[in-house]
């Protein structure tokens, strides 16, 4: 049989003998692994920017295991293959330093990307920075097709061209080219960009081509970041070659498949280093026989995360920079929890980042007068050791870590903790309190892409790599109850690893926008046909043998009304329907039986060629004597100080096991072994780490405030409260909830006071409580479980009518004890686009009375032991002199508010299940107690302050702020007058 290189086509010897270079081009580092002519592997880290010794990373360190000199000529003959992931491009969209482009759009739509869908990401922030433009210049079109295809006005092609030569002639080279519809109707963007082809524009990025889906802001912001960045990323790509000359050169795509060189497009290069890392974790953890993990990629500034169960998963939309974009990409959450990140003590709580000390100074053992960090926390606990530690730090670069600082800084901390709290923790045990707080934190990134989307995460490995991976990696697995974790001995490189393991993969995509019928199933079979032999046949231009091809068919549908697409297989409609409705009963715990389906998109993924990994079994003869340490040294771990040994990697054999605790050492990371795990080597020199010891759970945590756990206790809170915003969001209908995020989601006490909330609109959240009690006094000793209620009444807490509140009791557990007790209350309240009154919208500007402003929703049940009151809520939304006008897409929201009370509910008894009700309940205690003298901290600083305010026809609002510093209180007097009324209100208001 004759033998075939890593793309599957057949070879011949001269392909055998060569090197292959896998390369990850990163922010501060290049990683690069050789594959040599016999099969070893070489591992080299390089720093990516050094001009000094070289002008590219990549070519230095081939030249550099090749053994040339700088600027000798690379010799092609011996090089098989060069596949590369690169942040170019991400870093030009990060820094704004991409190719100047124009934008030519249809007429009247100039602006559709600067006003784009209103997003406000920073919610409490009042001056709000939009992103900066990615486009230089705009240049609007006559032409255009209606959503039917019915050419409405015909392009206008000498318009085009003024523009288009205007932009020439000020130096852009660069056109993206965005019309109304042209996803299905794309005639008149080829016209132009055959026009622009014309005046020599060198870089023409047309949006049918680039993202050919619905949505004008979403395919418009794609199609410029691809004209911004291609040419950048092709002027790399073009130097990399021209220094290689006639080697293959691949690149890694951000959707995990790799492409040639020539194909390769700014879009799809934004997540092209951290691909790499999924495909490296889920093939080296396959071939160690872990087949559903979580990647936990650890480095200085931020830890990556993601979810592998058999099939790679791709966010099809991803905000980047500012930048929406409709490109396949790796599902990665990053969060901002690494060595670096900057512990913080705000004189009530501990807090770890989301600042980051960097690479200069750095922590503060680095030597550059740098914070406190989580590196430096692990320094302090004894589970870094400086003299395993590279001695590179210090003016000369030559000395090492500095843990007499850190112990410095430590001892200062605390002393300063106590004074402020009373709190007698050590400057140990401060640094332990952080490292809880940073392990949470990276806890609650994985959460976020497996408990949150439904899965359970107890079932999965903990595969771990990048720098500091290795000493959070069984915090992080306690925190989550996993019990396996799988390291790579290539962990500090496997990013590099895995782009010689990955396919070459081509993906293809297109709108659909119809209702999902049997009539729709044939059409959409031809659809994905056309796409797949695209997507194979590229392959096959690649040299990947036909036969080695695997071509997946999906369809992205979602609910009619909703906006949140799950992507399926391909089946026929009754398989359709079913994978759908498991996807989303997964996803958010239940389905809309009576809605029906819309296929949103067709999608063709393409692959093939990749090589497997098939790492050889290593040959270790049985050891005579015992494995010893290298050193014993005295570390905090489980609460206490413990005599720890210290291993070194490379002495390690197959079968070696080490008992925790214990510390591995290796040139690229340190792997802590806590208590109750155990560490094995492999028959593959692979580290599989095992909990062996149930875990105790967190009963002794006590009730008494503790500084640590209120940080922890007010992040799940917190994150709670978001989870339930999520699922509003995603089964939302109307725009005002969906795109404009104008909702809240909360946590109440069972007095119906404030816990948490998530970051939504303020306006919201100062007053929820009061219609949480509203509710509460009203309904006391009828609720029962399953209820649900909802109120708009601006005299209960209500603002203006269209924002609906929901409130749902948490009951203890059904058959348990508390299970007729209220525990907790949660609540979600939405702006809703219509409730009816004398005009569309919100408050009308005549209305006298509240049903002019639309229908008066008051303490309302609406869902009854779980039966949900339909015909009864339509009926009031539908009564009235002024009835809302779309009474279906408020039914719609309010069952999104619904679903989100539901899921805080679930989240809510997950915690109590784990901490148990007593500490719950003890710590939301002292979370408000905290919420409490944060504010009065704040009112004994604040001077007296008074100010007015003129209305539209005169009259006046006054305010007078004055402020009792020795009591930490306030006191607030409106005044309100009018030309016709000296005096129309006073009302003094403590706080």
């Amino acid at each position: 049989m004759p033998e075939t290189d890593d793309n599957g086509a057949q070879g011949d010897a001269s392909a055998q003998g060569r090197w292959q270079f896998w390369i990850d081009r990163g922010g501060t580092f290049t990683d690069i692994v050789a594959k040599g002519p016999d099969g070893a592997l070489i591992a080299r880290k390089l720093l990516s920017d050094n001009p000094d010794r070289y002008k590219d990373a990549a070519i230095a360190g081939i030249r550099e295991v090749l053994d040339l000199g700088p600027g000798e000529t690379i010799p092609s003959g011996r090089i098989e293959a060069v596949k590369m992931g690169t942040t170019v491009a991400t870093n030009a969209l990060l820094e704004r330093k991409g190719e100047p482009v124009v934008l030519v759009v249809t007429k009247g739509f100039g602006d559709a990307l600067r006003i784009a869908y209103q997003n406000r990401p920073k919610l409490f922030e009042r001056h709000i920075v939009l992103p900066e433009l990615l486009y230089r210049r705009v240049v609007e079109v006559g032409g255009r097709y209606s959503a039917e295809g019915e050419e409405l006005t015909p392009v206008d092609l000498d318009g085009a061209r003024g523009g288009l030569e205007a932009a020439h002639g000020a130096g852009i080279r660069s056109a993206a080219i965005l019309f109304m519809h042209a996803y299905r109707y794309p005639d008149h963007e080829r016209a132009v960009a055959s026009l622009a082809a014309e005046i020599g524009f060198t870089q023409i990025s047309v949006s049918h081509v680039v993202s050919p889906l619905m949505k004008l802001v979403s395919r418009g912001d794609t199609t410029v970041v691809d004209a911004y960045l291609s040419p950048i990323l092709g002027r790399y790509v073009d130097g990399v070659g021209a220094e290689l000359g006639d080697v293959r050169l691949m690149f890694m795509q951000s959707n995990g498949g790799l492409t040639d060189a020539r194909r390769f497009q700014g879009k799809d290069s934004i997540l092209s280093g951290p691909a790499g890392g999924i495909v490296g974790a889920v093939s080296t953890s396959a071939m160690a026989g872990f087949d559903k993990i979580i990647s936990f990629d650890m480095g200085g500034t931020s830890t990556d995360v993601a979810h592998y169960d058999g099939e790679y998963e791709r966010a099809f939309e991803t905000l980047v920079a500012g930048v929406r974009m409709r490109a396949p990409m790796m599902r990665i959450h990053t969060v901002a929890a690494g060595g670096g990140s900057i512990l913080h003590f705000d004189g009530a709580r501990y807090r770890v980042g989301p600042d980051s000390a960097g690479a200069d100074p750095g922590p503060a053992c680095y030597r550059r007068g740098g914070p406190l960090t989580v590196t430096d926390a692990n320094l302090c606990l004894g589970k870094i050791r400086p003299e395993f530690f590279p001695r590179v730090f210090g003016a000369d670069g030559s000395e090492p870590l500095d843990g007499e600082v850190v112990r410095r800084k430590f001892v200062a901390l605390a002393g300063e903790i106590k004074a402020r709290t009373g709190d007698k923790r050590s400057a140990v045990e401060a640094a332990d309190g952080f490292l809880k707080i940073a392990v949470e934190n990276m806890a609650q990134a994985i959460k976020q892409i497996s408990i949150q989307r439904g899965y359970d995460v107890t079932e999965y490995t903990l595969c771990c790599f990048g720098g500091a991976g290795g000493q959070h990696a069984c915090l992080v697995a306690d925190a989550l109850g996993m019990t396996s974790i799988f390291i790579h001995p290539h962990a500090g490189v496997l990013s590099a690893y895995g782009m010689g393991l990955a396919d070459v993969g081509a993906m293809r995509e297109r709108g659909v926008e119809a209702e999902l019928t049997d009539d729709l199933i044939p059409e959409i079979s031809k659809l994905l046909d056309e796409l797949a032999s695209d997507a194979h046949a590229e392959l096959v231009a690649q040299e990947v043998a036909p036969a080695l091809i695997e071509v997946r068919r999906k369809v992205h549908v979602r609910y009619e009304g909703t906006d949140t697409a799950l992507i399926v297989d391909f089946a026929d409609l009754h398989g359709i329907i079913e994978g759908f409705e498991a996807a989303h009963r997964q996803r958010y715990g239940f389905v809309m039986p009576e809605k029906g389906f819309i296929v949103e998109a067709a999608s063709v993924e393409a692959t093939g060629g990749g090589r497997a990994a098939d790492e050889p079994v290593v040959e270790a003869p049985a050891r005579v004597m015992p494995l010893l340490p290298v050193s014993q040294v005295r570390t905090y771990m489980a609460g206490g100080f413990v005599e720890t040994p210290v291993f070194e990697r490379g002495a390690l054999r197959p079968n070696d096991t080490i008992d925790g605790p214990a510390i591995i050492v290796e040139a690229n990371t340190t792997t802590v072994v806590e208590p109750g795990w155990r560490a094995e080597v492999t028959a593959r020199d692979h580290l599989v780490l095992e909990r062996t010891q149930a875990l105790a759970r967190a009963s002794a945590i006590g009730t008494d405030v503790d500084p640590v756990m209120l940080e922890i206790f007010n992040n799940l809170f917190m994150s709670i409260a978001e989870q339930m915003g999520l699922v509003l969001r995603n089964t939302a209908h109307s725009v005002n909830i969906k795109e404009r995020v104008d909702f809240s989601c909360a946590i109440f006490d069972p007095a119906g006071q404030l816990i948490a909330n998530a970051p939504h609109i303020p306006v919201h959240l100062g007053s929820m409580s009061e219609s949480v009690e509203a509710i509460i006094r009203a309904r006391a000793g009828e609720m029962r479980p399953g209820d649900v209620y909802v109120l708009n009444a601006p005299y209960n807490g209500g603002t203006h009518l269209p924002d609906i509140t929901v409130i749902k009791p948490v009951f203890g557990k059904a058959g348990l004890e508390h299970a007729d007790e209220i525990l907790f209350y949660v609540g979600s309240r939405g702006h809703h686009a219509d409730i009816g009154g004398i005009s569309p919208g919100s408050m009308p500007p005549h209305s006298r009375s509240v049903e002019e402003e639309g229908v008066l929703i008051d303490n309302v049940k609406l869902v009854d032991r779980g039966r949900f009151l339909e015909r009864e809520i339509a009926a009031l939304l539908s009564a009235g002199p002024y009835p809302a006008r779309n009474p279906a897409q408020n039914i719609a929201d309010l069952k999104a508010q619904i679903a989100s009370c539901e899921k805080g509910l679930q989240e809510v008894h997950r915690m109590i299940d784990h901490f148990g009700l007593e500490v719950v309940h003890a710590y939301m205690r002292h979370i408000q107690d905290n919420a409490e003298e944060s504010v009065r901290r704040v009112l004994g600083v604040l001077e007296d302050r008074s100010f007015t305010y003129p209305m539209d026809d005169g009259s006046r609002i006054q305010v007078a702020v004055s402020i009792d510093r020795a009591a930490r209180t306030a006191k607030i007097d409106f005044t309100g007058t009018s030309p016709q009324q000296e005096s129309n209100f006073n009302a003094p208001t403590a706080v």
